[in-house]
């Protein structure tokens, strides 16, 4: 990974970013898209050119060496990358800045900066990578109740602390960004084999936090699956939980902090399960002349009890706005991976599964299969995609996902009633006929987790606007519609109305009772999950 310092605005590190020939690529499926030449692009404001307030509070001397009210470190922390977060960003506005961001470098710190925070009536901001698309990291101030917003960025907690061979498990800091983490593995033969899209600019507290979805398309889909214990920082003290394979010891006080988005503790180090590298693997790209039959096939090798590692399915425009199709087919990735025994008989059975519903291989190799074809091709593209942001946004498209879950006895007539609200809210909103794409990214035995993309030619001056008509309405169709505000994104602001309409109101009142136990002041990420 480069040693640049990560963009202020952006995604990745300062020296990266899409290639010429990259964004060739994506501007000209838009052009096509929307029948343009060219598009009205804003510049977006130089670092030294941003107008920030003075520091509203200074932390004292004990803790000045580990904190900063630098421009840089106060602006880099304001936003997550959120299609609004782009926006706001490009439009200047950091009145949202944290006045002091905080590194700590113990457990010590992080309880004495959440002990001056509270003294100052600051809000505090747990942060990680500060990869969150759903406004989970943004600061909040009011003026009234919070005073001053302070950030809590845990980069300097990075280590694997211990590592248990015989019980497969590792003691990792909740700062380890993804590719850390896994170096500091690999000498010891294990992984943890979880691998968000923002992997690279990612925390394990981070996934923890926000109970992130990783690499395995089914069977260990979620971070839950690999935590073992976890120790948190709270206002009121340490929360550390026992070590243990399981237990039926009443509610578990894991669950509790896993997907809390830093409203209760800051996760300052956790016990998690591992796996073996994988040795064995084989993949196949397979198409498909109906998204609905590849998605029963999907749903064949889900109830069949195979748990392939990648089973993901892209509706046709999903499949060529990639590259990895012509547009007439949908295309399903599928693999399998063992660091133990050959996965071809799994594979074999798979493709049985795929071809009693039409489904065409297009490859099936061992060894890197899962690097070539339209498989291939899909994979570059997924990791490559969170780089075109940065330049699309500038030029007035609205480009943006929503992920959810669903029953399979449900799937095919929700995906039809969210598809068409999302379509005529562009339409709607922008007044140009835009495009909704379908893919799945995780699946299970009784329902699959459908991933939509959104693409609109908005207007300056009124991006967030048409961005926030667009987003209600595919939010409200997919909870009439029974799904799930998010399967692995999180709440954050962005999804807390419709998380709010989720969620059950006892439940609601149980979590408002933990919130007043463990943050008395409420200071922990206000507005996100929960008000205090």
């Amino acid at each position: 990974m480069s040693g640049a310092r990560l963009k202020h605005y952006g995604w990745g590190r300062e020296d990266e970013g899409m290639t010429g020939e990259e964004q060739a690529f994506v501007l000209g499926r838009y052009r096509a898209k929307f029948a343009r030449d060219a598009f009205e692009t804003k510049p977006v404001p130089r670092l030294e050119d941003l107008a920030l307030r003075a520091p509203r509070v200074v932390p004292p001397a004990s803790l000045a060496a580990f904190c900063t009210s630098e421009r840089y470190d106060r602006v880099a922390h304001a936003y997550g990358k959120s299609y609004p977060d782009y926006v706001r960003a490009m439009l200047g506005e950091y009145g949202n800045a944290p006045d002091v961001v905080a590194y700590p470098r113990s457990e010590a710190e992080i309880s004495a900066v959440m002990d001056w925070a509270g003294g100052v009536s600051a809000s505090l901001t747990p942060f990680g990578g500060g990869s969150s698309v759903c406004g989970g990291v943004e600061p909040c101030v009011d003026g009234v109740r919070y005073k001053a917003a302070v950030t809590l960025d845990l980069r300097n907690l990075g280590n694997v602390v211990e590592v248990d061979q015989t019980s497969r498990a590792a003691l990792i800091e909740g700062g380890a960004f993804g590719p850390s983490l896994e170096n500091q593995l690999k000498p010891h033969g294990v992984t943890l084999r979880h691998f968000p899209q923002s992997f690279e600019y990612s925390t394990l507290g981070g996934w923890i936090a926000t109970r992130s979805g990783g690499h395995f398309a089914s069977l260990y889909t979620h971070i839950d699956d690999f935590v073992e214990s976890l120790r948190v920082v709270t206002p009121r003290g340490i929360v550390e939980t026992r070590r243990l394979p399981g237990s039926g010891a009443g509610p578990s006080p894991d669950r509790m902090f896993i997907g809390s988005e830093g409203t209760l503790g800051v996760i300052s180090r956790a016990w998690m399960r591992l796996q073996p590298r994988p040795k064995f693997r084989a993949g196949a790209s397979v198409r498909f002349h109906s998204f609905f039959g590849a998605a029963r096939a999907l749903r064949a090798i889900a109830q069949a009890g195979l748990y392939p590692s990648n089973c993901r399915i892209l509706d046709a425009q999903e499949a060529f706005n990639t590259g990895a199709a012509d547009g007439s087919v949908a295309i399903m990735v599928l693999g399998f991976e063992s660091g133990d025994h050959s996965p071809d008989a799994w594979m074999a059975r798979a493709l049985e599964c795929c071809a009693d519903h039409g489904g065409t291989q297009e490859a099936a190799k061992a060894g890197d299969a899962h690097l070539e074809g339209a498989a291939g091709i899909w994979r570059n593209a997924f990791i490559r995609m969170p780089y075109a942001r940065e330049f699309l946004t500038p030029a007035g498209l609205i480009n943006d996902t929503f992920e959810t879950a669903i029953t399979w006895d449900r799937f095919e007539s929700f995906h039809d009633k969210v598809k068409a609200a999302t379509e005529q809210a562009i339409l709607e909103a922008t007044g140009v006929k835009g495009e909704v794409t379908c893919r799945f990214t995780h699946v299970y035995p009784d329902g699959p987790a459908p991933y939509f993309s959104f693409h609109a030619l908005g207007r300056h001056g009124a991006l967030l606007e048409q961005w926030q008509a667009i987003k209600n309405a595919a939010s409200d169709a997919l909870i009439e519609a029974g799904g799930t505000i998010t399967h692995h994104h999180a709440v954050g602001r962005d999804h807390r109305p419709w998380y709010d309409r989720q969620r059950p109101e006892l439940f609601a009142a149980a979590l408002r009772a933990a919130k007043r136990e463990l943050d008395p002041q409420g200071m922990l990420n206000p507005g996100v999950l929960i008000d205090p």
